[in-house]
């Protein structure tokens, strides 16, 4: 409902990214089965298909239900995607090089998550469907690479039928899950894929609704004008997605070295100290509405980030059994997909409920006496913050100072690090009492 954007609302939004996002990493679970039956290269090349016809699909809906449809679609297609990438990694390294090949495939990823952001960042400020026709064009030129240049790794056949095989998917999650050790490993890990998800799922909204960008702005502008242009808005500000971007940035730069380091490290105590660093670095992003306060705090995530991710999916990987690789990477997503589902929740409704500005205003007036309309095509979010300016006689700045004093929006950042210390926490009793730190 408002210029550029769908007017979807804070719970609307975390619905449909939580949802289809845990659908995302919840199908490798069945999908690595499937990968291992008909060979990586063929399904390889199907879910990009479907990736770049997802995004053309979400380029055509404007409605909620339509859109969440054709994300849902994108979702399947990347569901695909995601145990062969994580198996040939396991099957092209050895005991000794699995850390930094992991530690090089997660600086690859972010380097597209870096580059990606600074494109989309620019393309929608012409329209939100050149964003999609972008992507869809970078999945395209992935399949031709994929067709003529991915080399399939050694692969064992697996002679079963897929029903067999799916049936086996779900007695090998049965047994995982009664092994309580290891099922509590998981849960310890959806609450750190909970956390880390903030990043991407509920500090960009906290940015826009109360980090001083300006500043920064200003502070390129006199470096160097055209850089504050080019990477700076119209409105003399850096957009959300530019200031979370940094992070890919940080691991772009910092990974390898990272990753060289914490191969001293058994994976668990890697998790661990990575995971307490995240937490500090994520929670405390929103603690001040400082932009300069925010990039060194994600520098500290970022650190974290390094250090326990990779080392997730490493330590999954060597306990699989050699014939099922695929299958136990794929079942390595299922904390990522109960992560994502709860990182939906705490995006949409508990932020709603404490740091929303939108929701924040509707108490204030409601303080007042004052009665708004319902948010609508005919009274738009920025119609609301627009009457706020009016009726409260503020500007910008001073109606943030003073919601933000009196609301307390940045309480939120108490939920965030509770979450990842109850991982670290969880983390220490699994190691030094349940494994008696045998990995």
């Amino acid at each position: 409902t408002d210029t550029g954007a769908l007017g979807f609302s804070q719970q609307q939004k975390g619905t449909m990214m939580g949802v289809v996002t845990a659908i995302l990493y919840l199908l490798p679970i069945l999908t690595g089965a499937i990968a291992d039956k008909i060979g990586f290269k063929k399904v390889l090349i199907a879910s990009l298909i479907m990736m770049s016809s997802g995004y053309l699909l979400i380029s055509q809906f404007t409605s909620y239900a339509g859109f969440f449809i054709s994300f849902l679609y994108l979702g399947i297609g990347a569901s695909l995607f995601k145990p062969i990438i994580g198996a040939t990694i396991t099957k092209t390294t050895t005991k000794e090089t699995s850390s930094i090949g992991f530690g090089i495939f997660y600086m690859l990823v972010n380097i597209g998550s870096f580059i990606g952001p600074i494109f989309s960042s620019k393309l929608r400020e012409h329209g939100w469907h050149y964003v999609f026709w972008m992507s869809s064009a970078a999945i395209i030129l992935n399949i031709i690479l994929t067709v003529f240049f991915f080399k399939v790794p050694e692969q064992k056949k697996n002679t079963d039928s897929l029903t067999k095989s799916l049936n086996t998917i779900f007695l090998n999650i049965y047994t995982v899950l009664k092994d309580l050790k290891f099922a509590f490993f998981l849960l310890l890990i959806t609450c750190f894929w909970a956390m880390y998800n903030q990043l991407f799922y509920t500090l960009p909204i906290f940015i826009d609704q109360w980090v001083n960008t300006e500043m920064i702005y200003s502070w390129l502008n006199n470096i160097s004008p055209l850089l504050a242009e080019n990477i700076g808005t119209a409105e003399k500000n850096i957009a959300p997605e530019m200031i979370t971007n940094i992070d890919a940035l940080y691991i772009i730069l910092f990974q390898i070295i990272i990753s060289a380091f914490v191969m001293r490290f058994r994976p668990v105590s890697a998790m661990t100290i990575g995971i307490l660093t995240a937490t500090i670095g994520l929670s405390l992003t929103f603690f001040s509405n400082n932009g300069f306060i925010l990039l060194g705090f994600i520098l500290v995530f970022a650190i974290g980030e390094m250090a326990s991710s990779p080392k997730i999916i490493e330590y999954i990987g060597k306990i699989a059994p050699p014939d099922k690789t695929a299958l136990y990477i794929g079942t390595s997503y299922l904390p990522m997909a109960g992560g994502n589902l709860l990182a939906g929740y705490l995006s949409g409704n508990v932020y709603s409920k404490m740091s929303d500005k939108i929701s924040i205003l509707k108490i204030e007036f409601a303080s007042r006496g004052i009665a708004v309309p319902e948010i609508n095509q005919n009274f738009t979010n920025n119609d609301l913050i627009k009457k706020a300016y009016d009726v409260l006689n503020m500007n910008k700045l001073q109606l943030n100072t003073y919601l933000w004093d009196k609301y307390n929006p940045s309480y939120i950042w108490v939920v965030i690090a509770s979450i990842g210390l109850f991982s670290v926490i969880g983390l220490l009793f699994y190691d030094f009492v349940l494994l008696k730190k045998k990995y």
